[in-house]
C-alpha cells in the first residue's frame, strides 16, 4: 500500500507538468505510467520530433520538452510508478484505491487522469507484417538509427509525412507512399513533402515485401494496376493507431467515444477523480499539449481545494512562493 495526496496516470507532457504543480499547491504526487520512461507517446514514439506550439519555445524536440518537464517536476521529489498500469479503482469517502498490475495498491486522495489516448497499438501493414523486425517498423525513436538507408514510409497522416521530411537529412533515400492522391496531414507539412527531395507515390500501396533474411525490396501498385520495385533497408508503416482505454472503461466513468467526460473544473463524474490533456473531453476542447498543461493546472488547483477546503482555487504568483 502507497499513500499519497494525488496520484496522476500518465507520464506524458500533461502527467509531468500536473506532477509539478500539485507539488507547488503542497500536494504529494505519485506519478503512474504504463511505460518504462516518463514521457508519454513523446517519448516512445516522436522524441527527435520539433514541436513548435509550446510556449516559450520557439521549437523544442520532443525528448527535450520531456526531460524538462521531468526537471521541473523534481523540485517536489515525485513518486514514479513506471512499467506497471493502473488496473483497478475503488472509491472511498475520503480517497480512492487504485490497483496497479504489479499488485501495488496506491491510496490517493485524489485521482488525476493524464492518459493521453490510452494505451495504443499501431495498425499493422496489411502485406508483409511478418517483416516485423526484420526491416518493418511503426515507430522511429532515433532517426541515426536509420542514417544512410533506404526508407519507405507508408501511410498519409502527420506522422508518415513527420517521419519522411525528419528522415529526408540522414536516409539515403526516402519515398513516401500512400493509397490515395490527397494527404490527411498538416497543409504546412504536404508543402513542405512536395517541395523537398522525398520520392512520393501516390495512389500506391505495397503489394510485396522481399528479401532474405531482412527486407532489400518493395514492390507497390497503383490502382490502375501499375507495378513498381523500390530498394528498401526499411518499411516505415504509419497507418495510425488503435487506442485503448483498457481497465479504466470499467471504473465507471462517464466515456463519449473512448473520452472521459469532465466539467469546467475537469472533474469527471466520480467524486475524487479528475481527467487533463488528450484524454479528457468537454464543450470547445482542443487537443494542443500547451491546452493539456492549462487543464493540468486547472484541475489541480481545484484538486487542492477539495483536499483542503481552506486553500484557495487560486494559487497566487509562483514568483511569491
Amino acid at each position: 500500500m502507497r499513500d499519497t495526496d494525488l496520484l496522476v496516470i500518465g507520464a506524458g507532457p500533461t502527467g509531468l507538468y500536473a506532477a509539478y504543480y500539485a507539488g507547488f499547491r503542497g500536494l504529494s504526487v505519485t506519478v503512474l505510467d504504463a511505460l518504462p520512461e516518463p514521457g508519454g507517446q513523446i517519448a516512445a514514439m516522436y522524441p527527435e520530433k520539433l514541436i513548435y506550439d509550446v510556449a516559450g519555445f520557439p521549437a523544442v524536440r520532443g525528448q527535450e520538452l520531456v526531460d524538462r518537464l521531468v526537471e521541473q517536476a523534481a523540485r517536489w521529489s515525485p513518486t514514479y510508478l513506471l512499467d506497471t498500469s493502473a488496473v483497478g479503482l475503488t472509491e472511498h469517502p475520503d480517497h480512492v484505491e487504485v490497483t496497479t498490475g504489479a499488485g501495488t495498491v496506491v491510496r490517493a486522495r485524489a485521482l488525476l487522469i493524464c492518459g493521453g489516448m490510452g494505451s495504443f497499438v499501431p495498425r499493422e501493414l496489411p502485406t508483409g507484417s511478418d517483416y516485423d523486425g526484420r526491416g518493418l517498423r511503426y515507430f522511429v525513436p532515433r532517426l541515426a538509427e536509420l542514417a544512410g538507408q533506404h526508407v519507405v514510409v507508408v501511410g498519409g497522416g502527420d506522422s508518415a509525412l513527420d517521419w519522411a521530411l525528419s528522415l529526408e537529412p540522414v536516409a539515403a533515400s526516402v519515398t513516401l507512399v500512400h493509397r490515395r492522391p490527397q494527404f490527411r496531414a498538416h497543409q504546412g507539412s504536404v508543402a513542405q513533402l512536395h517541395s523537398s527531395a522525398v520520392q512520393v507515390l501516390t495512389p500506391y500501396e505495397i503489394s510485396k515485401l522481399a528479401g532474405d533474411p531482412v527486407l532489400e525490396e518493395v514492390v507497390v501498385e497503383s490502382k490502375d494496376g501499375e507495378r513498381r520495385s523500390l530498394r528498401a533497408d526499411t518499411v516505415v508503416a504509419a497507418l495510425g493507431f488503435v487506442a485503448d482505454l483498457g481497465p479504466m472503461e470499467q471504473w465507471g466513468l462517464e466515456l463519449h467515444k473512448r473520452h472521459v467526460l469532465v466539467d469546467r473544473t475537469m472533474r469527471t463524474n466520480l467524486a475524487r477523480v479528475f481527467a487533463a490533456g488528450d484524454v479528457a473531453d468537454h464543450d470547445g476542447k482542443v487537443k494542443l499539449i500547451s491546452i493539456g498543461f492549462g487543464e493540468a493546472a486547472l484541475a489541480v488547483n481545484h484538486i487542492a481545494h477539495l483536499l483542503d477546503p481552506s486553500s484557495s482555487v487560486a494559487p497566487g504568483h509562483s514568483s511569491d512562493a
